[in-house]
């Protein structure tokens, strides 16, 4: 078959298949173009998730016939000054969203500059059918009807209306975030779905956007960032660990004001929040980078949703660097959702009646009014069951700790206006701490706030130069199968920097002659399991450096107080103070809460007193 040259139609539809996918695609392209020419107000309106029609109406300052008649051109552009590529200022660029467009549907362009007379160019799939003059306010508007309907090949392949139709709103989304001081809106079959006002320009006005587009709830669950390094700045909100999804389309990347999807950035997120956040959830960002043009190169797709940069190692140690400051300063914070969780389990239940006793009355007629010296309220002659016939007696049904119990405190009230993380009031269930606040009651998952507090400790002492390691007094035996004692083995001269001293006792075991000095008494031998289990998953290529907060992950999760110990008063306040001073106290290794608060206005509305 001799080469031939295509014809114009078919090279327009060809483009097309990069640059218009789906309607969402075709939608990015005219918001851009709307942007790109001042607009300050944006009108969408779609029927059928777009498949049917999609349009855009803008106010900026519009075209002429001619730029018109040139615009339905490949490759035809105002956003080109000259011929440089590396000082790409504005969205768009390449000159091939109309035509590409308009050779798979059914094209509608009407524009009228200021002072102008307005303009219609209409194109059916790659024709001219008019060209004439039109009535209009200032600005442009661009209707898309009939996507592929002549293309059957590509029309098969569009998702329901209702996918279509979220990809359009995500896209619409993503452009209002990065433009505050533009109004959006998106009305689907004459339904408004999105709407957002205009508020500042630049930074002032990105919280409130970012608010109103992702709801109150990021905003109040979210530390700002404001980074610089070099000519690089880094800055927009990002989400707790413990406010997080469990998918990644809620992060949100622009650089340069450019929605973005781009492999670099997720993967520096990603690593942000690599120990903070369990491995199948994701968190949520709203983050902008803000570099020199001839540090990006855009024109690396024609969809314009990945980049280059000069220098990637820059940019990804910037954005890890960012978030764990941002992070770091939230201090102990947890999500605010996570009280409202709380909150809505509570049930109001009947109390339990006392059973009855031979002779009449109740087992636990005998109680005595609350003794203020004790706290509360004290068997005289019976007992309720489960709870002791004396105090510090025994009990073997009862949830609260007797050795932790609030009412046996001696030592003098502690004040509560000194404590972000109040005083503690005693124990439940061996596992949750109960303190009271200035403001409210919270509540602490010991072992989870101990785990992270280790792992925070681990990490200060890696970083300044190395762990310390306790000897055994007499070396502990920990079976294993052959191929995880070698493992094991073949990693012990890294294991012994982080302060775990290991040698090989034959072919199934390893003997453990000194663990880390920051875990204190631990389970030597089920952190040597979970040492193998990872190392086995991990594969031989990587070094346990690489591998560092998954190995200390696994060390602190074995030197924490665990769930079912029994912690003094003075022990639990010891615990609370530690976690007002750590960073990420608030959630634990794997990005679950620490601890909750219910506010007293909180508890109030808990027993219908608000």
């Amino acid at each position: 078959m001799p080469i031939r040259r295509l014809p114009d139609h078919l090279v327009n539809q060809i483009a097309a298949g990069e640059v218009v996918e789906r309607p969402a695609s075709a939608l990015k392209e005219l918001v851009e173009n709307a942007l790109d020419a001042g607009a300050r107000r944006i009108i969408v309106e779609l029927s059928a998730g777009g498949i049917d029609h999609l349009s855009v109406t803008d106010d900026g300052h519009g075209m002429v016939a001619s730029e018109m008649r040139l615009a339905i051109e490949r490759h035809a552009t105002s956003k080109l000054a000259g011929d440089d590529l590396e000082a790409i200022a504005t969205l768009g660029f390449r000159g091939e969203a109309l035509p590409s467009i308009a050779s798979v549907a059914r094209l509608r362009l009407s524009s009228r500059p200021p002072g102008s007379e307005g303009w219609t160019l209409v194109v059916d799939n790659g024709r001219i059918v008019v060209d004439a003059p039109a009535a209009l306010p200032p600005g442009t508007r661009v209707s898309v009807d009939g996507l592929f309907e002549r293309v059957p090949a590509r029309r098969k392949f569009l998702k329901s209306e209702r996918s279509e139709l979220g990809a359009c709103i995500d896209v619409v989304r993503r452009l209002a975030m990065a433009r505050p001081e533009v109004v959006f809106e998106v009305r689907h079959d004459g339904r408004r779905m999105l709407s957002a006002e205009a508020g500042a320009a630049g930074d002032a006005g990105l919280p409130p956007r970012l608010a109103a587009l992702l709801g109150v709830d990021f905003a109040d669950n979210a530390v700002a960032l404001d980074f610089v390094r070099e000519e690089l700045r880094l800055g927009g909100l990002a989400g707790l660990p413990t406010y997080n999804r469990g998918v990644a389309d809620h992060q949100f990347l622009f650089v340069n004001g450019r929605p973005v999807r781009d492999r670099l950035l997720v993967g520096a997120v990603r690593g942000a929040y690599m120990d903070l956040l369990a491995r199948d959830r994701h968190p949520v960002v709203a983050l902008f980078l803000d570099v020199p043009a001839d540090f990006v190169d855009v024109n690396v797709h024609p969809a314009k949703t990945e980049v280059r940069f000069r220098d990637a190692a820059l940019v990804r140690g910037m954005i890890v660097s960012g978030l764990r400051r941002a992070l770091d300063s939230a201090g102990h914070r947890a999500s605010t959702t996570v009280a409202a969780g709380v909150l809505n389990a509570f049930r109001a239940e009947d109390p339990p009646l006392a059973p009855p006793v031979s002779g009449g009355g109740h087992a636990w007629a005998g109680y005595s009014p609350l003794d203020r010296n004790l706290g509360g309220y004290w068997p005289q002659a019976g007992s309720p069951p489960g709870t002791g016939g004396a105090r510090g007696g025994s009990s073997t049904g009862s949830m609260f700790a007797d050795a932790a119990m609030p009412f046996a405190r001696t030592e003098p009230a502690q004040p509560l206006n000194d404590f972000p993380m109040g005083v503690a009031r005693g124990q439940v269930a061996g596992t949750y701490i109960v303190a009271e606040a200035r403001d409210g009651l919270i509540l602490v998952d010991q072992h989870a706030a101990h785990e992270r507090l280790t792992l925070e400790r681990l990490n200060k002492a890696l970083a300044n130069g190395g762990v310390h390691s306790q000897s055994l007094l007499l070396p502990e035996v920990v079976e294993l199968d052959e191929l995880a004692a070698g493992r094991i083995a073949d990693r012990a001269a890294e294991l012994a920097e982080l302060g775990l001293e290991v040698e090989r006792f034959g072919r199934t075991a390893i003997l453990v002659r000194a663990t880390p000095a920051l875990l204190g008494q631990t389970d030597a031998a089920g952190l040597i399991r979970d040492l193998a289990d990872d190392l086995a998953s991990w594969g031989s290529a990587l070094t346990l450096k690489e591998k560092l907060d998954a190995v200390a992950a696994t060390m602190a999760c074995h030197g924490s107080v665990r769930a079912g110990r029994l912690l003094s008063v003075a022990e639990m306040n010891a615990l609370l103070r530690e976690m007002e001073v750590t960073p990420h106290s608030g959630q634990c290794n794997h990005g679950r809460p620490t601890w909750v608060k219910l506010a007293k206005s909180d508890l109030e509305k808990l027993f219908g007193r608000r």
